[in-house]
């Protein structure tokens, strides 16, 4: 193990509005040497959205962002995709590029993360960033969208993309980065991204990015965490979410803590994961930082 490969990666769930200039200040300042954000920024606005995404813009440490299912979307869509309405759903794909270029223009220089690699050459690590927009579940949601900006129509062209990412990737060591998790990990309400939502429960997570794990495992890459969200820490019904979990030699994280600012024995704090991958391990810690009094 050497100082160059070891990386400093703050992972920020779904931040949901919750992000401002004291956010700013803290991660410029930290020694961190990537930010990268799951998804989710906003809610149900879209100009919501964009005001948070400005401010998680000014940023000066690099940050990677891919876009969750409430990101560069109108709520409309969500409901669309909700009720499955194939007819609204193709409707409303037509606003799909310029709300995506209107995200883009928002974040500035926080790289957009969505069927990407992104090298961090200085640490010999790539960030491969899966499906954007997912919802979970069996199918692909946001169908016209990522047609029109990806050429996807379904989990196989989904699957064939991915494995074109893993194969062109620069090194072995590899990190994982999606809105929602993988399939593989429990279908109870309370696994790391299992359904809590539906009678019944299930496994909520996207089966093409648990076929991109494997592909990369046989194609000799080091595959040492995947950092994910969308599934909320606090399970509707009760009881709270598993958060982590390492399997194969791979740490699988959801940081999706819902409010990230909370109150803790009288003081609120914000929460993001601290995540450090060093030679071919990987851990991770919850870190709730006070607010400036």
């Amino acid at each position: 193990m050497t100082d160059q490969r070891t990386v400093r990666v703050a992972v920020i769930g779904d931040v949901h509005g919750a992000w401002d200039e004291e956010d700013v200040e803290y991660f410029d300042d930290s020694d961190y040497d990537v930010v990268l954000f799951v998804g989710d920024i906003g809610s149900y606005r879209h100009k919501q959205t964009l005001a948070v995404a400005r401010r998680i813009a000014r940023l000066r440490k690099r940050a990677i962002l891919i876009p969750g299912n409430h990101d560069a979307v109108l709520a409309a869509q969500l409901v669309a995709e909700v009720v499955q309405s194939k007819l609204a759903t193709s409707a409303l794909g037509f606003f799909g590029t310029r709300l995506q270029g209107e995200l883009a223009r928002a974040l500035g220089s926080v790289e957009i993360a969505g069927y990407s690699v992104h090298e961090l050459a200085s640490h010999e690590l790539s960030v491969i960033a899966a499906r954007p927009h997912s919802m979970g579940g069996p199918g692909v949601a946001f169908g016209p969208l990522l047609k029109r900006r990806f050429g996807i129509t379904d989990l196989d062209s989904s699957r064939r993309r991915l494995e074109e990412l893993v194969e062109g990737c620069r090194y072995e060591r590899v990190l994982f980065l999606a809105h929602n998790g993988p399939t593989g990990f429990g279908g109870a309400p309370t696994d790391i991204w299992g359904c809590d939502f539906k009678e019944g429960g299930g496994d909520f997570g996207d089966a093409d990015l648990e076929h991109a794990i494997a592909h990369a495992r046989r194609r000799g890459k080091r595959v040492l965490a995947v950092v994910a969200g969308h599934m909320h820490h606090r399970v509707k019904g009760g009881g709270t979410r598993t958060w982590q979990v390492t399997d194969a030699g791979t740490l699988y994280l959801n940081a999706a803590r819902v409010p990230r600012v909370l109150r803790q024995s009288g003081k609120r704090v914000r929460h993001h994961v601290r995540l450090l991958v060093f030679g071919d391990d990987a851990q991770a810690e919850e870190v709730l930082v006070p607010e400036r009094e």
